[in-house]
């Protein structure tokens, strides 16, 4: 029996391992910016919400209870300007990224089908392509791809690693595109609500989609606004025949979010507090951590929202990556996210405020 895992790629992070050590003998410990992994607490609403649900004997439903699905269109109505969302427009996921690995096999895709990514982008969508044996296809802008055998096409914006955000305008452009080729359209959102320099637009808001979501889907995580990825809580959310198809599929496959997160989810979306705090600390790390990179002779690039910053010493992003280690902080190298990543570092600002502080330190 042939390995499913010889399709992959090397697991990129098994590489950090030896700069992981070398920055862990820093005398003052590792400041690990390398993961964009939430360290602050599970808001108390959230977590009373999850703890008021541990009494759960009975399996959850795929589709969610009434009540998740009430908050998740209620949340895309008033976020995102999806005004014409509904039940039939909603999904939850077990986490983002087992959507994203997975997608494609459960879609039906395989050999002789594409699926495109951009070029600099989270190693995930490449990864639900060669599950499938599907072609993957990576692109700079997606409207100059050849559409013959392009069954889906991921966005992302803000992007993973860049932060770089699409427009209103370029949205509507490559959303109508899309549908003239009939190409199915995912986009990756996770990032949306944390908006720097740009304010971040859904590909299912009215101006982009005039009202129809034909074609479109969109993903999005609790992980980053509200502290959640630990509870693996995720939604998607567009077109009611992907969704349902969608459905068939995950209810045969027991793909069920946990009743107590289900509730989780509902007490998260349904409160902006919590959200507007988080950001709070996130813009304070975000603007210590750029001042201290810049002063130490990096370029910012991009970064105009998401939890990275895409930073360049125009040198090859292990050189990099060595000198921070030596100062004692770890950072992902640019060409995890691809070729094109070669000469930058993407620099997470998910780690509390002491060790932002010493990381500043070490900079100056």
């Amino acid at each position: 029996m042939a390995a499913v895992s010889d399709r992959l790629p090397t697991f990129p992070w098994d590489k950090l391992e030896p700069y992981k050590k070398t920055a862990a003998a820093h005398e003052d410990g590792i400041v690990d910016l390398s993961v964009g992994t939430p360290v602050d607490p599970v808001p108390r609403l959230i977590q009373d919400a999850l703890i008021g649900a541990a009494d759960s004997p009975g399996y959850p439903t795929v589709w969610g209870t009434p009540a998740l699905r009430d908050a998740i269109s209620g949340w895309l109505r008033g976020r995102l300007g999806a005004s014409a969302a509904g039940h039939r427009n909603v999904l939850p996921v077990v986490g983002s990224k087992e959507l994203v690995a997975w997608l494609p096999t459960q879609l039906g895709l395989g050999a002789g089908d594409k699926v495109a990514y951009p070029r600099l982008a989270y190693p995930t969508y490449e990864v639900g392509a060669r599950l499938c044996g599907a072609e993957a296809v990576v692109y700079d802008d997606p409207t100059e791809l050849d559409p013959a055998g392009l069954k889906l096409l991921w966005l992302n914006s803000p992007s993973n690693p860049t932060g770089k955000v699409l427009g209103k305008e370029e949205l509507i452009r490559i959303v109508a595109w899309a549908r003239e080729h009939g190409i199915l359209v995912f986009s990756d959102e996770c990032y949306l609500e944390l908006g720097w320099e740009a304010e971040p637009v859904s590909v299912l808001h009215d101006d982009v989609c005039g009202g129809s979501y034909e074609g479109l889907v969109a993903v999005h995580s609790l992980s980053k606004r509200s502290n959640l990825a630990g509870y693996r809580a995720a939604f998607i959310a567009g077109d009611e025949d992907v969704l349902a198809e969608l459905l068939e599929i995950r209810k045969h496959g027991g793909m069920m979010t946990p009743a107590p997160v289900q509730a989780a989810v509902v007490a998260a979306l349904g409160d902006d507090a919590h959200v507007a705090e988080q950001r709070g600390r996130y813009a304070a790390r975000r603007e210590a951590l750029r001042t201290a990179l810049e002063a130490h002779g990096f370029r910012v690039e991009h970064s105009e929202a998401s939890l990275y910053l895409w930073v360049t010493r125009d040198e090859p992003c292990w050189d990099t990556v060595a000198h921070l280690a030596s100062l004692g902080i770890l950072v992902a190298p640019g060409d995890f996210y691809g070729e094109a990543g070669a000469n930058f570092v993407r620099v997470a600002f998910t780690a509390t405020d002491e060790r932002v502080e010493a990381a500043v330190k070490r900079l100056g």
